[in-house]
């Protein structure tokens, strides 16, 4: 679990999910929060929890820092790595390590345990996600072998994305498993607000749904310019295409268990503040990339192509049934 934190208002939430997962697996904490905090938490943290500094040294996105840190302290080939804000059952938790039987890397389904509007506003995004691909969660299980073999994953700010085409371009398999659903805390909405931005520069790593999504704000532009008669039909018309596109992800394996449709209603919403922010994210692009952490990152993510020059070939899938050498 990697973790930098500015202020401990979850850290009483936190330590009580610390202590059921330490009972159910090995748990290892990269802490990068400034020293005050991590002091903190070093007292506050179950004996259970390995709780560590990242590795010195590296740019870029410090979550991938800390996440090759523990991989390579650890002794486990199957790793479950989650956001500190996810919060797994035993029951997903066994079944996202069970999928380590025949593939590299694991890819569950986050959905949010409360409500708040932001929550819904950002679930329609994943519905999206859901109609057209896939979703990409804040937790992932993946061998360690797969991540020696290929030395890591670029520090990049798509940093899941970059792990998933890194794994599978050396030759590892990806299981995608929309219906295995994963709590994930919602953030607060001036956080969520933040990441608006930050999300629209995702999309350079994907350049169709980047050139999809820069056409939304001229295709907009356009329907305001329609005689009154025809705009309102227009705009009505968009709306609904975006809702029945959020709940075909909704209805597809199982989501309707966890995304009430309620969410769906929010599509339209989504849709106007991407048609904006995409073109934020160019700019930022053209400026030399978007603001993390007090540096700039450019790279979203590296494309499959790339990815494949650098790895193919250094991962050779192990058949299954698969024997670890230490289980977590």
């Amino acid at each position: 679990m990697p973790l930098r934190w500015q202020d401990d208002s979850a850290l009483e939430d936190l330590v009580c999910y610390l202590e059921q997962l330490c009972s159910w697996i090995p748990v290892t904490v990269i802490d990068g929060s400034p020293d005050e905090l991590f002091h903190r938490h070093a007292a506050r943290f179950p004996p259970g929890v390995k709780h560590l500094r990242p590795d010195a040294g590296g740019e870029g996105n410090g979550k991938v820092a800390a996440v090759l840190t523990a991989v390579r302290l650890s002794t486990a080939e199957r790793l479950v790595l989650a956001d500190d804000d996810v919060r797994y059952t035993r029951e997903a938790l066994t079944a996202v390590v069970a999928g380590l039987d025949s593939a590299e890397v694991v890819r569950p389904q986050n959905y949010f345990s409360d409500w708040p509007w932001h929550a819904l506003w950002d679930t329609s995004r994943t519905l999206v996600n859901r109609a057209l691909a896939a979703d990409f969660p804040g937790t992932l299980a993946v061998r360690r072998a797969a991540l020696e073999a290929t030395g890591g994953y670029e520090p990049v700010l798509f940093e899941n994305l970059e792990l998933i085409r890194t794994v599978t371009a050396a030759g590892g398999r990806e299981q995608r498993a929309p219906a295995l659903f994963v709590a994930r805390i919602p953030p607060s909405a001036r956080h969520f607000l933040r990441q608006r931005v930050r999300q629209a520069y995702d999309d350079f790593a994907q350049p169709g749904r980047l050139a999809s999504e820069l056409a939304l704000l001229p295709i907009l532009a356009g329907i305001l310019c329609l005689p009154v008669r025809r705009r309102m039909p227009a705009l009505l018309g968009a709306a609904v295409a975006g809702m029945a596109l959020a709940e075909t992800g909704r209805r597809r394996d199982q989501g309707r268990q966890v995304f009430p449709f309620r969410t769906v209603l929010f599509t339209p919403f989504w849709v106007l503040e991407r048609a904006v922010c995409v073109w934020i994210a160019l700019a930022l692009r053209l400026r030399g990339g978007v603001p993390y952490a007090g540096t700039r990152l450019k790279t979203a993510a590296h494309s499959p192509a790339t990815l494949r020059l650098r790895h193919a070939g250094k991962i050779r899938p192990v058949p299954a049934p698969f024997q670890d050498r230490k289980q977590p």
